[in-house]
């Protein structure tokens, strides 16, 4: 082995032996889940979250990571403070005996440098069911305000109420319901 390849190996190993995985704490303020559903087949009801956190560990180099998110279900948001209350009632979210939902992840899949989706299991009111979030978009970069790095995503899914046990008024209310996760991250 000639000189120069054994300082190109050299450099490589000692690149790779740093490369590590970075923690991001979520950033509650852009991280304001949605699930939409059909109404009677009137219309497309939207409603949001307004308390999330957790954290993503993300490893580019390895092409993987992981998310733990948590929602706060009594700050569920339908513009409506009458009905925000009425669907944290036990025949929907319950969120007297389940105040939280959670979002643990077991895989991360990468499409070359993209993330393109997350595997993992979804708790909603005590039942946890797996679930894979569809990454629409992934971007990370040095935060303009605050001087650190952050990464962003869009993800979505699509799950059914009923296998949270929330299928009360299906399928007048729909039974399926579309999640949407706009999630910033601030490195740590």
């Amino acid at each position: 082995m000639n000189k120069t390849s054994a300082i190109l190996i050299a450099t490589l190993l000692s690149a790779t032996a740093y490369a590590a995985p970075e923690t991001y704490m979520i950033e509650p303020t852009h991280t304001l889940p949605r699930f939409e559903y059909s109404h009677f087949g009137y219309s497309t009801q939207l409603s949001r979250f307004d308390k999330t956190s957790g954290t993503i560990v993300l490893d580019r180099a390895a092409k993987k990571g992981s998310v733990d998110i948590v929602i706060d279900a009594t700050s569920v948001n339908t513009g409506y403070a009458l009905f925000n209350q009425h669907i944290q009632a036990a025949d929907y979210f319950d969120t007297e005996m389940f105040p939280t939902i959670t979002f643990k992840s077991n895989r991360m899949k990468f499409d070359g440098d993209k993330l393109v989706a997350v595997t993992g299991d979804l708790t909603v009111k005590g039942v946890t069911k797996p679930v894979m979030l569809t990454v629409t978009s992934f971007h990370c970069m040095p935060h303009p305000m605050v001087k650190k790095d952050a990464c962003g995503a869009n993800a979505t899914a699509t799950i059914k109420r009923s296998d949270f046990n929330m299928g009360k008024n299906a399928p007048y209310v729909s039974d399926e319901v579309k999640l949407t996760i706009p999630v910033e991250a601030i490195k740590q």
